[in-house]
């Protein structure tokens, strides 16, 4: 299985914009769903879905309770399908987060590296490197692959640019 991420559109199958019930259903296609806060646009309580495929986590989240507003995929396991997450051509969870970056900045992407965390404003795409779990880590002591990725639409993390 393959999983290309196309910020500010979405993922694979799942385009920013999809509605609640037709999300659903093609989640449920992953394996099992958990629906929470189901129709809620509540700040602090949106509607999320989460798609739990036996090898690997898709949330997806529906900030207004109607529409896929953003995807939040993690990294996949080992297990008997092999599962790529790709972002213009490079598997992002088989890449070391430090070289990912540095490609990402390479491409002329601006990328804000905060260690646990990167962001890619203009995209939008962000990345943790925060693990529940034991994994192998990098130089630094971190873990040396990021664990998580989100797409989201166009000035998802603008906010960032405004940090400095």
């Amino acid at each position: 299985m393959d999983i290309e991420l196309d910020p500010p559109h979405g993922i694979t199958d799942f385009p920013l914009g999809m509605p609640a019930d037709d999300l659903k259903a093609a989640a449920a296609e992953l394996g099992r769903i958990k629906v929470s806060n189901d129709g809620s646009a509540a700040r602090f309580r949106s509607m999320k879905v989460l798609a739990l495929h036996p090898q690997f986590e898709i949330v997806f989240h529906l900030e207004d309770g109607r529409t896929l507003g953003a995807a939040e995929v993690w990294i996949p396991r080992p297990g008997p399908e092999d599962i790529t997450v790709r972002f213009r051509g490079i598997d992002v969870f088989q890449t070391p987060a430090r070289e990912l970056l540095g490609r990402l900045a390479a491409m002329g992407l601006t990328v804000l590296d905060e260690t646990l965390y990167a962001y890619l404003p203009g995209l939008p795409l962000g990345f943790t490197r925060v693990a529940g779990h034991e994994v192998p880590l990098d130089t630094d002591g971190e873990p040396l692959h990021f664990q998580a990725v989100l797409t989201g639409p166009t000035g998802y993390y603008d906010y960032k640019l405004a940090d400095g």
